[in-house]
Protein backbone atom coordinates (compact mmCIF):
# COMPACT_ATOMS: atom_id res chain seq x y z
CA UNK A 1 0.00 0.00 0.00
CA UNK A 2 0.88 3.69 -0.65
CA UNK A 3 0.04 6.33 1.22
CA UNK A 4 -1.08 9.59 -0.25
CA UNK A 5 -1.17 13.33 1.91
CA UNK A 6 -2.58 16.58 0.42
CA UNK A 7 -0.48 19.32 1.78
CA UNK A 8 -0.09 23.14 1.63
CA UNK A 9 3.64 24.10 -0.36
CA UNK A 10 5.81 24.59 2.66
CA UNK A 11 9.68 26.07 1.70
CA UNK A 12 10.90 22.49 2.08
CA UNK A 13 9.13 21.27 -0.59
CA UNK A 14 10.38 23.87 -3.01
CA UNK A 15 13.46 22.02 -4.79
CA UNK A 16 10.81 19.33 -5.14
CA UNK A 17 8.31 21.16 -6.40
CA UNK A 18 10.59 23.19 -9.03
CA UNK A 19 11.87 19.02 -10.45
CA UNK A 20 7.93 18.50 -10.59
CA UNK A 21 7.45 21.96 -12.40
CA UNK A 22 9.97 21.13 -14.90
CA UNK A 23 8.30 17.62 -15.71
CA UNK A 24 4.87 19.14 -16.12
CA UNK A 25 5.17 22.94 -17.33
CA UNK A 26 8.46 23.02 -18.57
CA UNK A 27 9.46 26.09 -15.67
CA UNK A 28 6.40 27.89 -15.05
CA UNK A 29 7.28 28.96 -12.20
CA UNK A 30 11.14 29.90 -11.01
CA UNK A 31 12.24 29.36 -7.55
CA UNK A 32 11.68 33.35 -6.42
CA UNK A 33 8.02 33.12 -8.14
CA UNK A 34 6.82 29.86 -6.45
CA UNK A 35 8.47 31.84 -2.95
CA UNK A 36 6.46 35.02 -3.70
CA UNK A 37 3.31 32.65 -4.72
CA UNK A 38 3.66 31.60 -1.08
CA UNK A 39 3.95 34.35 0.65
CA UNK A 40 0.59 35.64 -1.06
CA UNK A 41 -2.24 35.54 0.82
CA UNK A 42 -4.23 35.54 -2.63
CA UNK A 43 -2.40 31.78 -3.96
CA UNK A 44 -4.04 28.68 -2.54
CA UNK A 45 -1.62 25.59 -3.01
CA UNK A 46 -2.29 21.68 -3.20
CA UNK A 47 0.31 19.84 -3.24
CA UNK A 48 0.26 15.70 -3.31
CA UNK A 49 3.14 13.88 -1.38
CA UNK A 50 3.43 10.03 -1.04
CA UNK A 51 4.56 9.88 2.65
CA UNK A 52 5.98 6.78 4.60
CA UNK A 53 4.17 5.57 6.84
CA UNK A 54 5.03 2.46 9.49
CA UNK A 55 2.23 1.35 10.50
CA UNK A 56 1.13 -1.63 8.39
CA UNK A 57 -2.78 -1.37 9.17
CA UNK A 58 -3.45 2.48 9.40
CA UNK A 59 -7.12 3.69 9.39
CA UNK A 60 -8.45 5.50 6.53
CA UNK A 61 -7.44 8.99 6.58
CA UNK A 62 -5.92 8.54 9.90
CA UNK A 63 -3.24 11.54 10.47
CA UNK A 64 0.18 10.57 8.81
CA UNK A 65 2.81 9.94 11.63
CA UNK A 66 4.78 12.79 13.19
CA UNK A 67 7.95 12.98 12.27
CA UNK A 68 8.43 12.74 8.49
CA UNK A 69 11.21 13.52 6.72
CA UNK A 70 11.12 15.46 3.62
CA UNK A 71 13.89 13.35 2.34
CA UNK A 72 11.67 10.64 2.51
CA UNK A 73 8.46 11.58 0.71
CA UNK A 74 7.94 12.27 -2.93
CA UNK A 75 5.70 14.92 -4.53
CA UNK A 76 3.56 13.29 -7.04
CA UNK A 77 0.76 16.56 -7.61
CA UNK A 78 0.44 20.11 -7.37
CA UNK A 79 -2.42 22.86 -7.70
CA UNK A 80 -3.21 26.31 -7.21
CA UNK A 81 -5.32 28.67 -7.40
CA UNK A 82 -5.84 32.93 -7.09
CA UNK A 83 -8.53 34.43 -5.42
CA UNK A 84 -9.37 37.26 -7.54
CA UNK A 85 -12.61 38.80 -6.12
CA UNK A 86 -15.45 35.97 -5.87
CA UNK A 87 -13.17 33.61 -8.61
CA UNK A 88 -10.78 30.87 -8.18
CA UNK A 89 -8.67 31.08 -11.03
CA UNK A 90 -6.97 27.90 -11.56
CA UNK A 91 -3.23 28.29 -12.23
CA UNK A 92 -1.57 25.05 -11.53
CA UNK A 93 -3.04 21.38 -12.21
CA UNK A 94 -0.04 19.24 -12.76
CA UNK A 95 0.60 15.92 -11.97
CA UNK A 96 4.68 13.83 -12.07
CA UNK A 97 4.13 11.56 -15.35
CA UNK A 98 4.95 8.81 -14.22
CA UNK A 99 1.77 8.64 -11.79
CA UNK A 100 -0.73 10.04 -14.35
CA UNK A 101 -3.79 7.90 -14.57
CA UNK A 102 -3.90 7.21 -11.35
CA UNK A 103 -7.48 9.22 -9.81
CA UNK A 104 -4.36 11.96 -8.44
CA UNK A 105 -5.31 14.48 -10.94
CA UNK A 106 -9.01 14.51 -9.98
CA UNK A 107 -8.25 14.42 -6.20
CA UNK A 108 -6.04 17.82 -6.85
CA UNK A 109 -8.75 19.39 -8.71
CA UNK A 110 -11.39 18.29 -5.78
CA UNK A 111 -8.98 19.58 -3.60
CA UNK A 112 -9.11 23.31 -4.75
CA UNK A 113 -12.23 23.36 -5.59
CA UNK A 114 -13.09 22.43 -2.26
CA UNK A 115 -10.88 24.95 -0.41
CA UNK A 116 -12.65 27.49 -3.26
CA UNK A 117 -16.24 26.25 -1.61
CA UNK A 118 -14.77 26.80 1.94
CA UNK A 119 -12.96 30.54 0.98
CA UNK A 120 -17.30 31.71 -0.31
CA UNK A 121 -15.35 31.98 -4.22
CA UNK A 122 -18.29 31.74 -6.40
CA UNK A 123 -16.65 30.77 -9.63
CA UNK A 124 -13.56 28.70 -11.45
CA UNK A 125 -12.61 29.66 -14.22
CA UNK A 126 -8.83 28.20 -15.68
CA UNK A 127 -6.91 27.25 -19.22
CA UNK A 128 -6.48 24.32 -20.53
CA UNK A 129 -4.65 23.29 -24.24
CA UNK A 130 -7.51 22.56 -26.73
CA UNK A 131 -5.59 19.14 -27.50
CA UNK A 132 -5.00 18.07 -23.76
CA UNK A 133 -7.99 15.27 -24.25
CA UNK A 134 -7.33 13.99 -20.28
CA UNK A 135 -7.45 17.24 -18.66
CA UNK A 136 -10.46 18.26 -20.52
CA UNK A 137 -11.89 14.89 -19.68
CA UNK A 138 -10.78 15.68 -16.18
CA UNK A 139 -12.65 19.01 -15.29
CA UNK A 140 -15.66 18.07 -17.46
CA UNK A 141 -15.83 15.28 -14.34
CA UNK A 142 -16.32 18.75 -12.20
CA UNK A 143 -19.20 20.62 -14.50
CA UNK A 144 -16.66 22.93 -16.21
CA UNK A 145 -17.85 24.48 -19.56
CA UNK A 146 -15.70 25.87 -22.64
CA UNK A 147 -16.85 29.71 -22.49
CA UNK A 148 -13.50 30.84 -24.78
CA UNK A 149 -10.64 30.22 -26.75
CA UNK A 150 -7.22 31.81 -26.49
CA UNK A 151 -5.32 32.01 -29.77
CA UNK A 152 -2.15 30.79 -29.58
CA UNK A 153 -1.64 31.04 -26.05
CA UNK A 154 1.32 28.46 -25.59
CA UNK A 155 4.30 29.05 -26.96
CA UNK A 156 4.46 26.33 -29.66
CA UNK A 157 1.02 27.97 -30.80
CA UNK A 158 -1.34 25.62 -29.50
CA UNK A 159 -4.45 27.04 -28.46
CA UNK A 160 -6.25 27.58 -25.05
CA UNK A 161 -10.18 27.06 -24.06
CA UNK A 162 -11.23 28.88 -21.20
CA UNK A 163 -13.00 26.72 -18.99
CA UNK A 164 -15.91 27.75 -16.07
CA UNK A 165 -17.30 26.18 -12.93
CA UNK A 166 -20.14 28.75 -11.60
CA UNK A 167 -22.09 27.87 -8.23
CA UNK A 168 -19.23 27.33 -5.90
CA UNK A 169 -20.59 29.15 -2.85
CA UNK A 170 -23.91 26.92 -3.22
CA UNK A 171 -24.42 24.53 -0.61
CA UNK A 172 -24.96 22.08 -3.69
CA UNK A 173 -22.34 22.21 -5.42
CA UNK A 174 -20.38 21.10 -1.85
CA UNK A 175 -23.16 18.29 -1.69
CA UNK A 176 -21.78 17.17 -5.14
CA UNK A 177 -17.98 17.20 -4.20
CA UNK A 178 -19.31 15.15 -1.14
CA UNK A 179 -21.30 12.83 -3.58
CA UNK A 180 -18.19 11.98 -5.71
CA UNK A 181 -15.79 11.54 -3.13
CA UNK A 182 -16.33 7.56 -1.96
CA UNK A 183 -15.78 7.39 -5.82
CA UNK A 184 -12.56 9.33 -6.22
CA UNK A 185 -11.43 7.53 -2.93
CA UNK A 186 -12.19 3.93 -4.36
CA UNK A 187 -10.26 4.64 -7.83
CA UNK A 188 -7.44 5.58 -5.77
CA UNK A 189 -7.64 2.67 -3.60
CA UNK A 190 -7.97 0.36 -6.66
CA UNK A 191 -4.50 1.79 -7.25
CA UNK A 192 -2.90 1.12 -4.50
CA UNK A 193 -3.48 4.45 -2.73
CA UNK A 194 -4.42 4.93 0.77
CA UNK A 195 -5.39 8.05 1.73
CA UNK A 196 -4.06 9.96 5.00
CA UNK A 197 -5.09 12.75 6.43
CA UNK A 198 -4.68 16.30 4.58
CA UNK A 199 -1.54 18.27 6.54
CA UNK A 200 -3.57 21.41 6.33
Amino acid sequence: MKYLQRSPLTPALIPSILALDQQCFGGFWSEAGYRREMASPNSNFTVLIQVQNPDPAPCPERSAPSQQSVASNVVLGIGCFWMILEEAHVTLVGIAPAYQGQGLGQLLVWDLLHKAHQQGLERATLEVREGNQAALALYKRFKFQTVGRRRRYYPDGEDALILWRGGLHHEDFLADLQQCYPQLRDRLTTEGWQLVKPNH
